[in-house]
C-alpha cells in the first residue's frame, strides 16, 4: 500500500455544532455542509494542507454507511497531532481552541522528550495534540 491518506473523517453527534467549532472557532477553511440532499450524505470538508482534508460526518451516518453498530466513542482511540513551529504557537493555538469551546485536557507544558505540547478535545471528544518538536522543521 502506498501512503495516500487524503481525508481524515471524524464522527460527530451534531454536524452544525462541529462545523461552527472548526470553522469559526479554529478558523479552518470550508465550503460548509454539503450533501444534505442525500439521506446519509451531509458532510463538511476542511482544507488542512496540500492533499489533506478533514471531514466531519454524523456518527449515525458512518454507522449506516459501514453497516456497523454505532458504539460509544472513546477519546483515547486516537489523537490528531497538530505540529507548530514554536512554543508560543502552541500556546496561541491552545488558547484559540479554548475560546472556541474546546476542553483543555492537558495545558501546554514541556514534554519528557524535549518538546512542548498540550491536548484539547473538540465538542465531540476528539483529542488534538498541539505540539512543538525542536527536531522537526515546520514549513508553512
Amino acid at each position: 500500500m502506498k501512503p495516500r491518506i487524503s481525508v481524515i473523517t471524524l464522527g460527530v453527534d451534531d454536524l452544525e455544532r462541529s462545523l461552527k467549532f472548526y470553522q469559526e472557532g479554529l478558523g479552518l477553511s470550508t465550503q460548509g455542509i454539503v450533501g444534505k440532499e442525500f439521506e446519509h450524505g451531509a458532510v463538511a470538508f476542511f482544507d488542512l494542507q496540500a492533499g489533506l482534508k478533514l471531514a466531519l460526518w454524523n456518527r449515525k451516518d458512518i454507522a449506516h454507511d459501514t453497516k456497523l453498530n454505532q458504539t460509544l466513542p472513546s477519546p483515547t482511540d486516537f489523537t490528531i497531532g497538530h505540529n507548530v513551529s514554536s512554543k508560543q504557537e502552541v500556546d496561541t493555538v491552545m488558547e484559540q481552541a479554548k475560546k472556541a469551546g474546546a476542553t483543555i485536557t492537558i495545558p501546554a507544558t514541556k514534554t519528557f522528550w524535549g518538546g512542548y505540547s498540550g491536548y484539547f478535545q473538540d465538542p465531540d471528544g476528539h483529542l488534538w495534540e498541539v505540539v512543538w518538536n525542536p527536531e522537526w522543521e515546520i514549513k508553512d
